[in-house]
Order: structure tokens, then sequence, then C-alpha cells
């Protein structure tokens, strides 16, 4: 007979005790488990099970008792960690993520765009059964940054950030690493660091195409399909880019000038300042008072002889706002006359500027989605799950490739915004007009 009680340390001596029907099974293979590996009981069976064909009968006994070695170890060994990995702490369950703290920061409420993203997220953290922490940092980075490292001090489980800057957050984020806690990047990818666990937004590339795309369209160089017109232009437009610390304004760049390109080569869009950089473009921080000012230099510069304006690539809203205010005031350019200007984010006062026939398109970008996004990443990895992406390769922050989940944007114009932003309960009509 042998003794029915069995453990890591005695499970060759137990098996070898079973086996006197058949020789190739009296010296039974050592079964251990590896510093930090895996036990696979059911492996160290199958080998004992590999004895040729010696007599049916034999086999039929020898079956019967390894059925029954089989039920010994699923009561017996299991309770010991059989078939288990090791060297991995265990992930939080979703009792223990009950009540956790969520960091949540924003980079200013200088946009009405932000305010709403921080709101958003904040409502969704706090309806999962979440705290949440919300701070806006008001275009300040060693602000956001002392704000981040308060959260770490509360004892956040996990960090919502948008960043103002997103090569400026190393450091802060080492030390969320050393706490374990998860990160995700809202909006703006964070440069620069391994420690940035997953990162959602729009796809920028094609917010860019999309910017590019209204402008051509508004200058008739292209139909609503999307097929080119001939016959048309030339056209004399000028070109905005984002904030350079912002990794999204390349994005957005790199799209429309992808877009608009082949017909500034063919000459169909001429660029009378001769800014056609990246870096002659961009407005530092998206201010519009910085746009409206540049806008009103190249007007002074190089259409103050009468050579009319007939397009601008603007990247968000708030630029858009200032400059049509240059337009209007150093170009003297009236309602209904002014140059296609674009935008993105569908802020309200560039909304109300579509429907009075001043700002020609805006992106709308559904931020209830990517903060409905961001927080069931939270989520997921507070309960030790996986985040569902979508996107494992475009987004490398020179550290890592973040997984991404991307979400998809919207040209908006007077002949949409209704379908697009009131119907679909973003604002309503009270809001744009």
């Amino acid at each position: 007979m042998f003794d029915p009680v069995v453990s890591d340390n005695n499970l060759p001596e137990f098996l070898a005790g079973l086996t006197p029907f058949h020789p190739d099974l009296r010296n039974p293979p050592a079964v251990t488990r590896p510093a930090g590996g895996t036990t696979t009981c059911r492996a160290a069976i199958s080998n004992f099970a590999d004895h040729g064909v010696r007599g049916r009968r034999k086999i039929v006994k020898i079956r019967k008792l390894l059925g029954t070695v089989a039920v010994v170890l699923a009561v017996t060994v299991g309770a010991t960690g059989c078939g288990s990995r090791g060297g991995t702490a265990a992930e939080p369950a979703a009792s223990d993520a009950a009540g956790s703290l969520v960091g949540i920061s924003m980079p200013t409420q200088t946009s009405e765009r932000w305010i709403a993203d921080g709101k958003n997220v904040s409502e969704s953290v706090t309806k999962l059964g979440y705290k949440a922490d919300l701070q806006y940092a008001n275009d300040d980075i060693p602000t956001q940054v002392a704000q981040i490292e308060n959260m770490l001090t509360k004892g956040a489980k996990a960090l919502i950030v948008a960043a103002i800057d997103g090569t400026t957050l190393t450091d802060v984020l080492a030390k969320a690493k050393e706490q374990n806690v998860k990160v995700i990047a809202y909006d703006r990818l964070i440069n620069g660091t391994p420690n940035v666990d997953f990162y959602t937004t729009f796809d920028n590339y094609t917010v860019g195409v999309q910017q590019a795309t209204s402008l051509l369209t508004g200058l008739g160089l292209i139909d609503a399909a999307g097929k080119k017109v001939d016959g048309k232009g030339p056209f004399n437009v000028e070109l905005f880019a984002g904030s350079p610390d912002d990794n999204n304004a390349n994005f957005f760049w790199t799209g429309a000038m992808d877009t608009l390109k082949p017909f500034m080569d063919a000459g169909t869009l001429k660029v009378p300042s001769g800014q056609t950089k990246f870096e002659q473009a961009a407005i530092l921080r998206w201010q519009a008072p910085v746009a409206q000012k540049r806008m009103e230099d190249i007007l002074t510069a190089a259409y103050s002889s009468g050579t009319k304006l007939n397009g601008v690539l603007s990247p968000y809203d708030g630029l858009s706002i200032g400059i049509i205010s240059a337009l209007t005031s150093t170009g003297g350019y009236a309602k209904g006359s002014l140059p296609i200007v674009t935008g993105q984010d569908a802020e309200k006062g560039s909304v109300k500027s579509i429907t009075a026939g001043e700002q020609y398109s805006t992106i709308f970008k559904d931020t209830r989605q990517l903060g409905a996004q961001a927080v069931k990443m939270v989520d997921a990895l507070l309960k030790g799950q996986q985040p569902e992406v979508n996107d494992t390769k475009t987004y490398n922050n020179k550290v890592k490739v973040v997984p991404a989940y991307l979400l998809k944007s919207v040209i908006i114009t007077n002949e949409n915004y209704k379908k697009e932003l009131i119907d679909s309960g973003y604002y309503t009509e009270a809001d744009v007009k």
C-alpha cells in the first residue's frame, strides 16, 4: 500500500510506490518546481504513461492507477500551487480596487475643451466607485509636476495625465513606478520615459488629414467625395501648427502637409509668406494671442500690396479665433468674405463662428468617448486585467512603443454641425447660437 499524503517533496516517491506493474515506471523522473517558474503536474503524469505496449491488461491497470494519481494530485498537490505561475506578484482583485484614488492631471483651464475633459473623466471615475483627484496645472510645468507628486503622496493607485510638455515628467513618473502606480497618457503622449503604461487619444495623423481636406474642400479644390476638381486656383494660403512641446502637434502637421503637398508642388496652392516649416508655423502652448500676432505680421509683410489670402490652415479652434481677429482687423476682411479657416476641437466659440459664416470648419473629437476610454483602461488595470488597445506600433515615446487606443474624429462644417453636435447631445442649439 502507499501513503495517500503527497507533497512536492515526496511526489517522485509517491508515484514510484504506484508502479509495480511495469518496470519502466519504477524509476520515475524527478518532479520539481523551478525557482520562479512553473510546476506542471499534467506533464509529469504523462511521462509515466509513456510505457510502450506490454499487454492490454497491464495498460488498463496502469491507466486506472494513473487516474487515481490524477484525482489525488488535483486534491492535494493542487493546493501547493501545481499548475500556477511563480515569480510574479498577485494582481489586485476587483474588491481590492474599489475605492482606490485615481489622480487626474489636466494641463489648463484656459481651454473649454480641457475643462470639459477633466469634468467628464472625474465623473466617470467616481461612478465606478473610485475616488477622483482632479487638478489643472494652468499651463505651468512645475505646477503639474507638484500636483502629480501630491497625488502620489495621497496614495493614488493610478494616474490619468494630459501633459503640458510630454518630455518633463520623467522623474515624477519614476516615483509613480516605485509605488506601482499605473499611468495612462491622456490625448498627449508622454515622452522619454518607460513609466507610461497606456495611451488613449484620437488618430491624430488623420485629424491633420481632415484639417487639410476641409481646407481643400472649402477652396473648391476637391469635392465632397474627396475627388480633385480641375481648373481651380492658384490659391494663397498660410499655415499654422500647434505647440512644439505637444507630440500631437507633429501628427497634425504631418497629416495636413502630406495632404497639401501635392497641391503645393503643382502650384495650385501658394504660401506667400514662405513659412512652410513646422518650426516657423508652430505656436507655443497653443496661445491665441500668439497666433493672432503672427497672422498680423504675415498680413503686413506679405499681403499689404493687395494680395488676397484665400485660406488658413489652423490646427486648433483657439488659434482660429485669434487668426480671424487678425483677418478682420489688420487684414480688413469682412464677414462673408473671410478666407477659409480650419480648426479643431469643436469649441463652442468656433461652432458659433461656423454657424455665423466666419470660421469654415473644425474637427470634432468626442471627448466623452476619450474620457470613457481612459477610465476603462484604469478600471481594467486596477482590477488586474489588460486594457483594450488597437494600436501597438505608432506611438514611440523614444523609450518604448506605448500601446494605445485610438478614437475617430469628424470634420464639422455648417452643413453637418446639427447632426454631429446637437443630435448627439454634445451641445444644445442654444450653446452654439
